[in-house]
């Protein structure tokens, strides 16, 4: 069946979880039910799915009783083939994806189905590359992960950066800095479920750790070295910023995403390109301190969730999956990250992204819908194979994400 004959342009799979409803409700109030996308929300109990329906009228006053409802299971592969047929492409919210994930990615990529989430698991992702990218490419499935705040902000600012960058004076950027100025939100129970899982395959696999700390891990097989070495650890003044900076917890995952970009968009950033993030802790002593206790206070974290008793015991303490904020903490919170691209000519731009919800919930679920549609409606001249949202979306997610409360603008 082709593209245009399917019947739905776009499922949001896991419409029941917190995030899958915050994106379902997203769609609901920006396209309706029947004002030309044609969507459905999914999941594995329809009476769940059928009260999140309810929900979903009661929060956008939208009517949405004609809203498709699909079922099918994360275990049932022919469920899954089945759904990934009906449509477009899945947007789906089902983490961990190294648990509940993988199913479906094979179904879309033997069925042609587009495919975009969320994951920020990173040994997962490299699996899924190397198992699925060869019949991705074969149906013309292109799979997309990676499309909320890990690692949107960051892949689409390094694209935006290097386009201003030649735009502006003719040259790629030769190295691209983010720092985190600021944000406010919570990491989500969705993010915490996925660190937790990758500890835990770590300690019988060391593949996954090896994942997880090499910084081309994500890059195609031959083409894993390069300039950039793993994420520091420790407080570091910054000249360029004049600031003292501290580790970014999505460090890990966010660069080797722009990497990979580099890579499938066949080094358009160069081959010598080199992209680091951290955040900024401030000037002086006060900054130093802050930087400091930033730094070990993250450090002892991951060491206590190295260690499977203290993990465990810690678990049941940390927001779970489909536990989420308020609308009100949503929607007072914000990001705000800064960019600092230098061209082979000593050309410096300075950038910035900034987000009108908290990371974890509220931008996500709306940067995760933009990327469906996108990927449903937008003309990308891209075959299929296994992608990430700057070298599958590029220009055109670019031109989408504003409606979705998240704007990319150089700085003087």
């Amino acid at each position: 069946m082709s593209q245009d004959e399917r019947e739905f342009e776009v499922v949001i799979w896991g419409a029941s979880g917190f995030t899958g409803k915050l994106t379902a409700e997203y769609l609901l109030a920006e396209y309706g039910v029947s004002n030309g996308l044609r969507w459905a929300i999914g999941g594995r109990n329809p009476e769940k799915m059928e009260a999140v329906r309810r929900e979903l009228a009661e929060t956008t006053g939208v009517e949405c009783a004609s809203l498709p409802i699909l079922t099918g299971d994360s275990d049932d592969m022919s469920s899954l083939v089945e759904l990934a047929r009906r449509t477009r492409v899945v947007c789906t919210t089902v983490g961990p994806y190294a648990k509940y994930g993988s199913n479906l990615v094979e179904a879309c990529a033997q069925s042609g189905t587009a495919y975009c989430d969320l994951t920020g698991e990173v040994h997962w992702m490299q699996r899924m590359i190397e198992a699925h990218q060869d019949a991705a490419m074969a149906s013309g499935a292109r799979i997309v992960f990676n499309c909320g705040f890990d690692c949107i902000p960051s892949d689409i600012g390094a694209f935006f950066m290097q386009r201003e960058m030649k735009r502006l004076h003719g040259v790629a950027c030769s190295q691209i800095q983010l720092r985190v100025k600021g944000f406010s939100g919570g990491a989500s129970g969705g993010t915490i479920a996925s660190m937790l899982s990758m500890l835990e395959e770590s300690e019988s696999d060391p593949r996954v750790g090896r994942a997880m700390s090499e910084p081309y891990s994500l890059n195609p097989k031959a083409e894993r070295t390069g300039p950039d070495s793993a994420e520091p650890l420790a407080p570091h003044y910054d000249s360029d910023f004049d600031q003292w900076t501290a580790p970014f917890v999505m460090a890990g995952i966010n660069t080797k995403v722009v990497r990979r970009s580099n890579a499938l968009l066949d080094y358009a950033y160069g081959k010598d390109f080199r992209y680091d993030e951290a955040m900024l802790m401030g000037t002086g002593i006060g900054g130093l301190t802050k930087a400091a206790a930033t730094s070990a206070g993250s450090a002892l974290m991951m060491g206590a969730m190295a260690v499977g008793p203290l993990r465990r015991a810690a678990a049941g303490r940390l927001p779970q999956p489909g536990e989420g904020p308020s609308r009100a903490k949503r929607e007072a919170g914000y990001f705000d990250l800064r960019l600092r691209g230098v061209g082979p000519n000593g050309h410096v731009i300075h950038g910035r992204v900034n987000g009108d919800r908290d990371p974890g919930y509220g931008s996500t679920s709306k940067m995760l819908a933009e990327s469906a549609v996108c990927l449903a409606r937008d003309s990308l001249g891209l075959g299929g194979g296994i992608w990430t949202p700057a070298s599958a979306m590029g220009e055109a997610l670019l031109m989408r994400l504003p409606k979705a409360g998240v704007t990319f603008r150089l700085e003087d």
